[in-house]
């Protein structure tokens, strides 16, 4: 299925592994020129070279999307290389794992500009070219915990439901001007954040790490937890021309695990 893409520019956030990585992958199979922005140089440059081989157009961005000037980074350089932006995907890394009560301000500060600031500054700056352009989307990652909060992740839980209502409230704003917005929300799939959890649950609980491995898989319909690439075919969809009357939805890819209706 031809998705469209082949003559549209995509940023993609967190793109040097993980869900990001399958997602700047998707797009480049697809014929997209692509953006990719991470904190580590070498994971950046890693990934742009395998990238590479898929025959796309790639441009590397070594940037903290934590921060402000790491985002103003990132828009200058990329309006610079490619002159504009059609597709957005925000992603980050999850922020620290811990109940309730564990999190000093300070805690709560980091995460909000680790979730939240990336995906206000990014799309206060790159939306208003779309709008203009009369065609545009925005796809951010946010996780199951939106709709069914993860123990022991209040961080993630709060500021992910943050970032959904942020992106629904945009939806119905900028719809009237070709730019759809929607939030993908993942599963357990198996990235090095899912290990990273399965090591705090080992040591919060006293439970094994291969015990709380299992139970992801058996806690989910499909019997397994889920890949990369499957998340990113679900965001290249929602990228493609085919999703224009798609906008506004938080779409669950979780092998049916959150158990809810809606």
């Amino acid at each position: 299925m031809d998705l469209g893409l082949s003559k549209r520019i995509a940023l993609v956030c967190g793109a040097s592994k993980g869900i990001g990585y399958a997602c700047a992958e998707e797009f480049a199979r697809e014929g997209a020129s692509v953006a990719i922005v991470a904190r580590d140089a070498n994971s950046v440059a890693a990934a742009a070279a395998k990238l590479g081989k898929h025959g796309a157009n790639i441009f590397p961005i070594i940037a903290d999307l934590s921060t402000s000037e790491g985002t103003a980074a990132t828009v200058a350089k990329v309006i610079e290389h490619y002159g504009r932006v059609d597709v957005l995907v925000t992603n980050t890394g999850g922020p620290t794992p811990g109940p309730a009560l564990s999190h000093d301000w300070a805690a709560w500060t980091k995460a909000i500009e680790l979730l939240l600031r990336s995906a206000v500054e990014l799309t206060r700056a790159l939306v208003p070219g779309m709008q203009e352009r009369k065609w545009g989307r925005v796809i951010g990652i946010t996780s199951i915990a939106v709709k069914k909060p993860v123990a022991s992740l209040v961080l993630s839980n709060s500021l992910r439901a943050g970032v959904t209502g942020y992106y629904r409230t945009l939806a119905n704003e900028i719809g009237i001007d070709g730019v759809t917005v929607n939030t993908v929300l993942p599963g357990y799939v198996a990235t090095e954040r899912l290990e990273q959890l399965a090591e705090a649950t080992a040591k919060r609980t006293g439970a094994t790490r291969d015990s709380i491995t299992d139970s992801y898989k058996e806690g989910t319909p499909v019997g397994r937890v889920g890949t990369p690439a499957e998340i990113a075919a679900v965001v290249a969809f929602l990228a493609s021309e085919k999703a224009s009357f798609v906008t506004g939805q938080a779409i669950l890819v979780d092998g049916g695990r959150s158990g809810t209706l809606f």
